[in-house]
């Protein structure tokens, strides 16, 4: 237990991006795993509670985009119509989806600055214009573009996960504490409509005491992944060949992590994940080496399995469900399960079904009365806004977008904080662990360093504060004006 927690983590692996976890070597010794997450919190005492946290309002937000693949251009969209915010810089290594990026700007008040050398993110961060860096590069770059953004005194919103290694979490914690800026993940499914009314449900007492939670991110990621077009440098195959575990979890794992009130009152303890082998991405690859010399350096590759169960074990006593499934050929699916004393909930697949803990779904009709009930104002507020921007993920995006803004601009705390960011993201490397040592529990950090017994809930779902920012709305090429 005196172990320093960066010697401990040198020793096992956990902190490096390419250890000997990631290649199938010698995994540490379970007894270690079992105590991971001791070792860890002990060393770390909390600098200033960012739970809670509000920084000073910000009348303009002015905004740095790195990275316009697949994410960044949504973001690009949604920032770009929301009151109050200025896009000044747009940075991606490729100067064709730079500029391509750049010119859906052409008409409006934005103008940014573009920049595409392979480091040229320091320079972004290290702007003197700029207050917000959102980051939508691959996963495993974000916790180093975060941690630079927020020593050079920004605001950092993270695509998901935030983090790959432990030692990344913890950076991002440290540096958020030690600067007091925000470090937000951006998990646009914690804004989906079902999990607000879930979320609004719990809080009013309509489940009583929730005891445990199914989630789930399991869609076919085939045709993307092996895609020469998809992702820069098919850098998600190559995650998918280099991880063990669930390398993709907050998807599913964000909202019930908040509905059950997750280093607000309770907190992971411990986790357990189990992986089947790979019976599809190698046979795939080997298909495509076949024919194309692209894919040769893929076909002799280990890839992770069809499906990952991770359980995780709350301090409280709940536990949670989690599901990762990349490559099977079933429907799209995010299971969406809250389970409690009193009643029950389900999504996905559709449709959505509650329960008054009479051992039956409700009828259509009732549901739409709780619906009525229960749905919460941020949910009515956005709804008809979110059809007109067309915003992705049935309008979650262009949510999690505003009220990130909405609360900058308010100097109110926002949704998700660093905990969140660093509690969810861990189960990446936490799970791949487990994988790797037959299954054996780990113990997940306390990133908290014991506020959570204190913190409280602060993900304002009925706008009790701020709410007044405003959305620029484009009809017949006209910018039109509306309250958000």
């Amino acid at each position: 237990m005196k172990t320093s927690r960066r010697n401990f983590i040198k020793a096992t692996g956990l902190g490096l991006a390419s250890g000997n976890l990631l290649h199938g070597k010698t995994p540490p010794d379970k007894e270690d795993a079992a105590q991971a997450g001791k070792r860890l919190e002990k060393a770390h005492v909390q600098r200033f509670n960012m739970s809670g946290f509000a920084a000073p309002p910000l009348e303009k937000v002015r905004i740095a985009i790195i990275g316009l693949g697949n994410r960044g251009p949504g973001h690009l969209n949604v920032m770009s119509r929301i009151e109050g915010t200025e896009v000044r810089a747009l940075c991606d290594i490729r100067p064709e989806r730079v500029n391509a990026a750049k010119k859906r700007l052409a008409g409006t008040a934005h103008n940014p600055e573009v920049f595409t050398g392979p480091e040229d993110w320091k320079k972004v961060c290290e702007r003197d214009d700029v207050d917000l860096v959102m980051i939508t590069t691959p996963w495993y770059m974000h916790a180093a573009m975060a941690v630079y953004a927020m020593e050079h005194g920004k605001h950092a919103a993270s695509e998901v996960p935030a983090a790959g290694t432990i030692e990344e979490c913890w950076q991002l914690v440290e540096t958020a504490e030690r600067t007091r800026r925000h470090c937000m993940m951006m998990a646009n499914t914690s804004y989906m409509s079902f999990q607000l009314l879930t979320l609004n449900m719990a809080r009013q007492g309509f489940f009583g005491e929730v005891v445990h939670a199914d989630c789930a991110y399991n869609t076919s990621k085939m045709r993307n992944n092996f895609s020469k077009t998809t992702y820069w440098d098919m850098w998600w195959l190559k995650q998918y060949a280099a991880r063990r575990g669930n390398i993709y979890p907050t998807h599913g794992l964000g909202p019930v992590a908040q509905i059950m009130n997750i280093n607000r009152g309770d907190k992971f303890e411990f986790l357990v994940s189990v992986e089947s082998n790979d019976f599809m991405m190698n046979a795939r690859a080997r298909e495509l080496a076949a024919t194309d010399e692209f894919f040769k350096p893929f076909a002799d590759k280990t890839y992770r399995g069809n499906m990952n169960v991770t359980t995780l074990r709350t301090t409280r006593g709940c536990t949670i469900m989690l599901q990762h499934d990349a490559t099977s050929p079933s429907p799209h699916s995010m299971f969406h399960g809250i389970y409690g004393t009193k009643g029950a909930a389900l999504y996905d697949p559709p449709p959505p079904r509650l329960s008054k803990g009479n051992h039956a779904w409700v009828s259509a009709e009732e549901f739409k009365a709780l619906e009525e009930k229960y749905t919460p104002k941020i949910i009515r507020r956005m709804t008809e806004l979110a059809a007109k921007t067309k915003a992705g993920h049935g309008g979650s995006d262009l949510l999690e977008d505003w009220r990130l803004i909405d609360c900058l601009r308010n100097g109110l705390p926002l949704d998700q904080d660093v905990y969140d960011a660093a509690a969810w993201s861990a189960v990446v490397p936490l799970s791949e662990w487990s994988v790797l040592n037959r299954s054996n529990s780990v113990d997940v950090p306390d990133f908290t360093a014991g506020a959570w017994k204190t913190n409280k809930p602060n993900m304002d779902i009925n706008l009790e504060h701020g709410g007044n920012t405003k959305v620029v709305v484009s009809e017949k090429g006209q910018p039109k004006h509306e309250s958000s």
